[in-house]
């Protein structure tokens, strides 16, 4: 539907191009219109009024509901037992029981003439999320991940477990134990004694601890001990593989190193004396290159990063978190 103004603008044109030479079905057909829509708007006043269709008085069709029927089918979707219901579900009850009052369409369109459209029933109605917040570290102690592994043993079927909790920002592996069990008083003692080991009691701003939606770290010991810690939980998203993905990182140099035994460990002494060397090796030996006769051009910049994100995150939030303080701080 072309609106008046267009009408004019469009009428207006075709006559400057015919006036220039141009033939009236070309010019039509570059305006997007035929000759004949052309012709129509000028005999009938479709220049001056514009189109009327909107206006126009329509019959009413012979098979209309009448008022009382309409009113019959506002009722029955009213009723207590379909009052929570949609109308795709209210119409094939009633043809279970041989009763048929109208289409759904024409009780979806009674229903909106009314207002009761919108949602239906006691559950709240779909709200828009916002995007995901990841967690800004600007220096050590503000942002810490945990995740929990299993090591292999020699014997088939046997597990060591082994807890992990590194520095978002520094990548230093703050905290860890082996077990040979998955315990959620294991996971407590670690955060309490990782807490102790890194002074956080002097921090006016105690560290986030963010992992995985596993039961364990999301039991109720765990809770309590972070609560009284001073420490607090973040999880990742339902579903989404990568929320811890640093500390999933470290796990997977931790179990790719040469030292890891290929058959499996065949006590827990010697997983947690593996686990000593790896600790070890991470937090004082493990470093990147630096010699410059292994690099074709230039090396990489050396110089330490002013924020790291436990998420990708736009520069210009990050770098107006770092502006703004020094604190772990959410970013959306």
């Amino acid at each position: 539907m072309i609106g008046l103004e267009d009408r004019r603008s469009l009428a207006r044109a075709i006559d400057h191009a015919r006036a220039a030479g141009a033939r009236l079905d070309r010019a039509c057909e570059v305006a997007g219109i035929s000759a004949r829509t052309l012709q129509r708007w000028q005999v009938d006043d479709g220049l001056v009024t514009g189109d009327r269709r909107p206006e126009a008085l329509r019959p009413v069709p012979a098979h209309a509901l009448s008022p009382d029927e309409r009113s019959a089918v506002l009722q029955v979707a009213n009723a207590p037992r379909f009052a929570d219901l949609p109308p795709a579900r209210i119409v094939p009850m009633l043809a279970d029981e041989g009763t048929y009052l109208a289409s759904e369409s024409t009780f979806a369109r009674i229903l909106r003439e009314h207002g009761q459209a919108q949602h239906r029933g006691r559950a709240k109605a779909p709200r828009k999320t916002r995007p995901p917040t990841t967690h800004v570290a600007t220096a050590p102690r503000q942002v810490w991940c945990w995740d929990m592994t299993f090591l292999p043993a020699t014997i088939v079927g046997q597990w060591f477990y082994l807890y992990l909790i590194p520095d978002l920002y520094s990548r230093k592996i703050v905290g860890w134990e082996v077990h040979d069990a998955d315990d959620s008083d294991h996971a407590a003692h670690l955060v309490r004694r990782t807490a102790l080991a890194e002074g956080i009691a002097g921090l006016a701003d105690k560290p986030v601890l963010h992992g995985d939606n596993g039961a364990t770290f999301k039991a109720t010991t765990v809770l309590a001990m972070l609560y009284w810690l001073g420490v607090k939980p973040s999880y990742s998203r339902p579903r989404v593989s990568d929320d811890n993905a640093y500390a999933e990182a470290l796990i997977r140099t931790a179990k790719y190193r040469p030292e890891s035994p290929a058959k499996g460990f065949t006590d827990l002494e010697q997983a947690r004396r593996w686990a000593v060397a790896f600790v070890h090796w991470y937090n004082f030996d493990h470093r990147h290159s630096r010699n410059p006769g292994r690099w074709s051009r230039h090396t990489r910049n050396w110089t330490p990063v002013a924020a790291v994100t436990l998420n990708p995150e736009k520069d210009s939030v990050v770098g107006m978190v770092s502006k703004s303080t020094n604190k772990p701080a959410l970013a959306a």
